[in-house]
């Protein structure tokens, strides 16, 4: 497809709030997932991950605020014809073979590219059998398979990688890549398993609770916080303790010892501390587990400064 961005994000949510029946699952949510990335929507269980995706889809729409899939409403002919979503059930015709499902494919877009959906499959997936006989690994590849034969601008994958062996895994992860570098394609994939998608993307955006915790270039994470390990304060009057770090986002202490997580130019009380760079996986397990800390951002979605190297001001994510 061409006029791949346009100048415009992938996927912009602006005060975006939607509705299961009388419960709201995403609450004013704005955040900007960049064109030509790929980005990681990680959270627990019930965050909210899916919701999001299939508003980012055009299935689902914002009881308020908007969402846009490179600037268009992803409910409209122009949305739905940029993107390919796959929900986490990987809903197929059962009684359909592989090879009728692809055709099915062919058939229903224009742009169709077997070639593209030829690679997210091997020798052990036989055309000739029903989809609903395959693996619940293999039906997986297949409906990665439909939505990367579309050629579609924006992926939007949800749980893309939860039935998959690690062989399967790691082939399906180096197909996705791939078509992110030779076509510029964005990719939106979801996870509540964090160790699935760290190394692979290169944004993220961590929901909990239907509101933004994290949004921004991973790298930008990274080089915003700092974990620091030294001798755990005693308490004493007159004294900075633990709690009173700038840019505190965490603090865990076991016996002696405490771990602080900060962000920005945070520093830890006097004393013998060390600073280290933390792990991805260090940075986001610590703000899950901290609801209290205010959300970060590198780009906000609202124009308001950004709170990346601002230690302790509130974030603009939720």
């Amino acid at each position: 497809m061409t006029d791949r961005t346009e100048g415009a994000a992938a996927v912009r949510a602006d005060g975006l709030s939607v509705r299961r029946g009388a419960k709201a699952v995403l609450q004013g949510v704005r955040v900007e997932v960049p064109a030509g990335r790929v980005c990681a929507l990680i959270g627990p269980n019930g965050a909210g991950k899916s919701t999001f995706l299939e508003a980012a889809a055009g299935l689902l729409r914002p009881h308020r605020g908007t969402i846009r899939l490179l600037g268009e409403d992803p409910g409209s002919h122009a949305g739905r014809a940029r993107m390919a979503f796959v929900a986490q059930d990987k809903p197929l015709y059962g009684r359909l073979t592989v090879a009728e499902t692809l055709a099915m494919g062919r058939d229903l877009n224009p742009g169709w590219r077997p070639e593209l959906a030829e690679r997210m499959l091997d020798e052990r997936i036989p055309r000739n059998v029903r989809v609903g006989s395959l693996s619940g690994g293999q039906r997986t590849r297949v409906a990665l398979a439909l939505a990367l034969g579309k050629a579609a601008d924006v992926l939007l994958l949800d749980e893309p990688l939860a039935d998959l062996d690690p062989l399967s895994r790691h082939h399906v992860t180096a197909v996705l890549m791939a078509d992110a570098a030779e076509r510029g394609t964005s990719i939106l994939m979801s996870s509540h398993v964090l160790a699935e998608l760290e190394g692979v993307a290169d944004e993220v955006l961590v929901l909990d609770g239907g509101l933004v915790r994290m949004s921004g270039p991973v790298d930008d994470v990274l080089a915003d916080h700092r974990l620091l390990t030294g001798p755990a304060p005693e308490p004493a009057p007159g004294k900075r303790g633990v709690a009173d770090v700038p840019g505190l986002v965490e603090a865990r202490t076991r016996g002696r010892q405490a771990t602080l997580l900060v962000r920005g130019d945070g520093t830890a009380p006097g004393g013998p501390w060390q600073s280290e760079e933390p792990s991805l996986e260090n940075v986001l397990m610590s703000y899950l587990r901290s609801p209290q800390a205010p959300p970060w951002s590198s780009r906000p979605a609202d124009g308001t400064a950004s709170t990346a190297g601002t230690a302790g001001r509130t974030g603009a994510a939720a």
